[in-house]
C-alpha cells in the first residue's frame, strides 16, 4: 500500500497521475483499444490520493466501479493496470477483469466492484478477518451517492456496526447517481444523515482537497484501531465527465457541468500557489511523458492466450484435510448431529473457522445444528448477526479472501435468494479475476494467505413460518 503524508509535491504528481491516466483510458477507448464500458474517476482525484496517505501499509481497500484512481493510489503499476484496462495479456488480472472487475491484491487493492453497495459486505468480510487474526488493520471501502439505496449497503454498516467492525466507508457524492441527480432520490442534505441515523460515527469531508480527505481517513482509522469502528465519511466531490465513457450527458444541465468544472481539483490546487506554476508546468509534463509511453507499450501488447482461459477456475494445488479417515468408534448419527459434530471438529482443528448466522450462537440454531459451540468455542468465532443475508453471505466472502474459513447459516434455503449476488457475482469470481495471487504483504510483517479461500454455508430446505 502507498501509504505515507503527502507533500505538496506528491498530492499534486498523484492527483495529475489519475487525471492523464483516465484521460488516457478515453483516446484508448476511442481507438479501439478498450472493449465495453469504462467509469472514469475525472474531479475526483483527490479522494483516493488523500485516502491512502492515510492508512497504513497493512490497511486494505476496495472500491467503486470507479476504481482506477484507488488502484493508482495503493500502488499498482500503471502499465500494468491500463493493460488491464485494455484486456491484454501483461494485465494486472491477465486481461480477466478489464474496467470493471480490476483487483491488485499484492498491493493491498482487492478490487472494485461493477455491483453497486456490494463491496460494503465483502469489506466487512475482510475487516471481521483482521479482528480473528489480530491484525490492526482497516478497511476502507469507497461507495458512491447512489450506493445509499442499495440494500446491501445498508445491512453491510449494520453488520459492521454490531460487530464493532474496523471499516470506513467512504462515500464519494458527486451529486449524480448514474445519470439521475442525487437529490431526487435521496432527501437528506447529507448522505451522512443515514449512516448516522444507524449509529455510526460520520463526517463530512471537503473531497476537492487531498490533504483534508487525509487527516479525515487518518482520525477515522485510528478510532476504528481503538475498536470503535466503524466510521462514515462523505466526501463532497464533483463529476467532470460522463457516467461512462460512451455518456455524452444528454441529461445534464450546463450549469451543474460549469459548477464541476469550476470545483476541478487540480485547478483548485493550482490557485492555493502551494507550489510554483514552473513546478505545476514540470510535473504535468513528467506525468504527461509517462502516461504516453505507457500507453504506446499497452496498444502494442498482444491479448491474452484462449489456451489459459479456464486457468484459475478452481484451486487445483490446495492440500484438503483426509476426508475418508477412519473414525473409531463408528456409529449411527442423526444427520443435524453429524452437522454439528463436524463444525466442533472444524474449530477445534482449524483456528481460522468462524461459525455465525441468524440465531446460530446463543440459541444454537432454530434446528440445534450449532448448539453449544458458543458455549465451547466463545463468542468470537461462533456468534449471531443481524437479520441481514447480503451481510452474512458478502462478509464470508470478504472473510474468506484474507484466509478465513468462514462457516455461515442462512436459516432457510428461500432466503439465499435475498444475497444471491454474493454467491454468484462476487465469491464465484474471486480466485479467476485475481488470478490466485497471494494477499499483500504489509512493511509491518502482516501476511495474508497465499491463496483466497471459498466461502461454505449451511442452507435449510424449509420456509419460514
Amino acid at each position: 500500500m502507498n501509504t505515507g503524508s503527502l507533500t505538496n509535491s506528491s498530492a499534486y504528481r498523484r492527483m495529475a497521475l489519475i487525471r492523464r491516466f483516465e484521460e488516457q483510458c478515453l483516446e484508448l477507448g476511442r481507438e479501439g483499444h478498450v472493449a465495453g464500458s469504462v467509469h472514469l474517476c475525472l474531479g475526483q482525484e483527490a479522494i483516493p490520493v488523500g485516502a491512502v496517505a492515510g492508512l497504513q501499509p497493512q490497511d486494505r481497500v476496495l472500491s467503486t466501479y470507479r476504481g482506477h484512481g484507488w488502484a493508482l493510489a495503493a500502488g499498482s503499476d500503471p502499465l500494468a493496470l491500463l493493460a488491464e484496462i485494455a484486456q491484454r495479456a501483461a494485465g494486472v488480472n491477465g486481461g480477466r477483469a478489464g474496467s470493471p472487475l480490476l483487483s491488485d491484491p499484492e498491493v493491498g487493492f482487492l478490487g472494485e466492484n461493477s455491483i453497486i453497495g456490494a463491496g460494503v459486505p465483502i469489506a466487512d468480510g475482510v475487516a471481521l478477518a483482521s479482528k480473528a487474526q489480530g491484525t490492526n488493520r482497516v478497511v476502507l471501502t469507497s461507495i458512491g451517492d447512489g450506493a445509499m439505496n442499495q440494500g446491501s449497503t445498508t445491512e453491510g454498516m449494520i453488520f459492521a456496526l454490531a460487530r464493532r467492525l474496523p471499516v470506513i466507508f467512504l462515500c464519494e457524492n458527486n451529486g449524480w447517481a448514474e445519470m439521475t441527480p442525487t437529490v431526487e432520490t435521496i432527501k437528506h442534505e447529507h448522505v451522512a444523515q443515514r449512516a448516522q441515523g444507524i449509529g455510526i460515527e460520520s463526517h463530512l469531508v471537503d473531497g476537492g482537497d487531498p490533504f483534508a480527505v487525509e487527516a479525515a481517513v487518518r482520525a477515522a482509522a485510528e478510532t476504528c484501531r481503538r475498536g470503535e469502528g466503524p466510521v462514515f465519511l462523505e466526501c463532497k466531490t464533483v463529476r467532470l465527465s460522463g457516467h461512462y465513457n460512451k455518456d455524452v450527458q444528454h441529461y445534464r444541465p450546463e450549469g451543474d457541468a460549469d459548477d464541476a468544472r469550476a470545483a476541478d481539483p487540480l485547478t483548485r490546487y493550482a490557485d492555493q500557489d502551494r507550489l510554483s506554476k514552473a513546478e505545476i508546468d514540470a510535473l504535468d509534463e513528467s506525468v504527461f511523458e509517462e502516461i504516453a509511453r505507457i500507453a504506446a507499450e499497452v496498444r502494442a501488447m498482444p491479448a491474452p492466450d484462449p489456451a489459459t482461459a479456464h486457468d484459475h477456475v478452481y484451486d487445483l494445488d490446495h492440500q484438503v484435510a483426509d476426508l475418508a479417515r477412519a473414525v473409531e468408534p463408528a456409529k449411527d448419527l442423526a444427520y443435524l448431529r453429524a452437522i454439528n459434530a463436524a463444525l466442533k471438529e472444524a474449530l477445534e482443528e482449524r483456528p481460522e473457522v468462524l461459525v455465525y448466522g441468524e440465531d446460530v450462537a446463543f440459541a444454537g440454531g432454530i434446528f440445534g445444528v450449532t448448539r453449544g459451540l458458543q458455549k465451547t468455542f466463545g463468542a468470537d468465532r461462533v456468534f449471531d448477526t443481524p437479520i441481514a443475508e447480503a451481510a452474512i453471505l458478502g462478509s464470508a466472502v470478504g472473510a474468506a479472501m484474507e484466509g478465513m474459513r468462514p462457516v455461515v447459516e442462512i436459516m432457510w434455503a428461500d432466503f439465499v435468494f435475498v444475497a444471491l449476488d454474493q454467491i454468484i457475482n462476487q465469491a464465484s469470481n474471486v480466485r479467476y479475476v485475481s488470478r490466485s495471487k497471494p494477499r499483500h504483504r504489509s512493511r509491518s510483517g502482516c501476511s495474508r494467505a497465499s491463496r483466497p479461500a471459498r466461502a461454505r454455508s449451511t442452507r435449510r430446505a424449509s420456509r419460514r413460518s
